[in-house]
């Protein structure tokens, strides 16, 4: 009897060996996806709730909120057709078959920046397809919306820089386009098999698909709106330190899924980057605190909610490539790269990042792409394929890093400058009136209020 029951239990197990699916590895994706969804409608939204007027923060809020569902519907209309999949050149396929019967197909040129067109609406793929991600062991619809989450987190950073004074209509008109345009090309590039990820750029879970990408995004935007009335002169508040603190410490937690799902399984690397995130957010959170205190006397709440996100994002480019030491050099100058952007550069260009998006986000993360080039451990087992893991190049990997980041920035300050301006077009101006502004958009935009005392 009990031979017989083991054996029935054993079934399920016999099932997916076949399919070489593994189900601990689904599980982890499908919690790590759970946990990178709550970063931005929750984390992201009270985040930046917390450190806006309190006349705008349901706004705020809804404009994070919004980015999130618009960009990830894009997302599986297009977005990841265009990401992750290829199309074919026929002539050329035919030539490399004639020549040798077990050739496969051959991508087209422009496969370097984008991919195909043939997973639109996910045409093509099956719910019993496997990820194409290595090691591919788990779904490839939790994949999908794995990634999905990073499309959606990653326009909702932009909009931190233009809080108070964009219209909602072009926002989300903005929001659709850019992910098509800017976010799903920048991913095909860096991790979906153009030129970046031929040439070995390490970028562990975003550091310049993200964070960059975003942060920059956002510069671009708070020059083209303009500034809000009365800035610099008028201050600017934040309506609850106690919300930002809480929203960070939300990004905190979903962060383990943004950088432990991105080593694609319950594996050793995903441990590592457990880690090195960990160590990296607090001693960010621990700099940050310490250089305010010395500047300005006094250790704020905000700035230590501010300093453990700045730390996060810059490990997240190395999360699973740089080990205890890494992480620690990380963490200590992401923190000092923000604090100079938040506290010193806005001053000295005169831009108004409402939330400072760029501060955080772009230059935090330009400099943890960097430092993965010269801080990733020469570890087969760890490194993607590039100049350090083919030859030991450190030097060559670190150019590699530079290219990518400038490569980056330039795609996403070109594609951005025409969104909005495609954007702004198809409703009629990007920024609401004088009237509007002044009341606050709660009441003028959304007819309601985000307290009600």
């Amino acid at each position: 009897m009990k031979k017989w029951l083991l054996a029935l239990l054993a079934l399920p197990t016999f099932a997916f060996a076949e399919e070489t699916l593994n189900t601990g590895d689904t599980a982890w994706m499908m919690v790590s996806t759970a946990l990178v969804l709550l970063m931005t409608p929750a984390g992201l939204a009270l985040f930046y709730s917390g450190m806006t007027r309190s006349k705008n923060i349901l706004n705020t809020y809804a404009m994070v909120f919004g980015a999130f569902v618009v960009a990830f519907i894009v997302w599986i209309i297009a977005g990841y057709s265009i990401a992750f999949g290829t199309s074919v050149d026929e002539v050329a396929t035919a030539a490399a078959i004639a020549l040798d019967p077990s050739a496969g197909a051959v991508p087209t040129v422009m496969n370097k920046v984008i991919g195909g067109f043939g997973n639109l609406f996910l045409n093509g793929i099956s719910y019993s397809d496997l990820a194409p991600s290595a090691p591919g062991n788990y779904p490839a619809y939790v994949f999908i919306v794995f990634q999905g989450t990073f499309a959606a987190i990653t326009v909702a950073i932009a909009s931190g820089s233009v809080i108070e004074r964009i219209k909602f209509s072009t926002w989300m008109v903005f929001v659709a386009l850019w992910g098509l345009v800017v976010y799903a090309p920048i991913v095909h590039m860096v991790w979906g098999g153009g030129f970046l990820f031929d040439a070995g750029a390490l970028d562990f879970a975003g550091g310049t698909v993200v964070h960059m990408n975003g942060g920059l995004a956002g510069l671009v935007l708070a020059f083209l709106v303009g500034k809000r009335a009365g800035y610099p002169k008028t201050a600017m508040k934040p309506v609850s330190v106690i919300l930002t603190a809480v929203g960070a410490a939300l990004l905190w937690f979903g962060w383990y899924g943004f950088n432990g799902g991105s080593a694609f399984g319950a594996n050793e690397i995903a441990g590592l980057a457990f880690l090195t995130t960990t160590i990296a957010a607090s001693i960010a959170t621990i700099t940050w605190i310490l250089v305010e205190w010395f500047v300005y006397k006094k250790p704020t709440l905000l700035g230590a909610a501010t300093g453990a996100i700045a730390g996060l994002v810059a490990i997240t480019p190395a999360a699973g490539f740089v080990g205890v030491g890494g992480a620690f050099i990380i963490g200590v100058v992401g923190a000092l790269f923000a604090f100079f952007g938040v506290t010193k550069m806005k001053k000295i260009l005169g831009y108004d990042d409402s939330l400072d998006a760029f501060g955080v986000h772009f230059l935090a993360g330009l400099w943890g792409a960097l430092a993965t080039g010269a801080l990733a451990l020469n570890d087969q087992g760890l490194l993607w394929d590039g100049p350090l893991k083919e030859s030991g190049d450190r030097m060559g990997q670190f150019m590699v890093q530079v290219e990518s980041v400038v490569v980056v920035g330039l795609f996403t300050l070109v594609g951005t400058v025409v969104v909005y301006y495609i954007a702004m077009a198809l409703t009629g101006g990007s920024r609401v009136n004088e009237e509007q502004e002044s009341m606050g958009l709660d009441e003028s935009v959304h007819g309601e209020r985000g307290f009600n005392l």
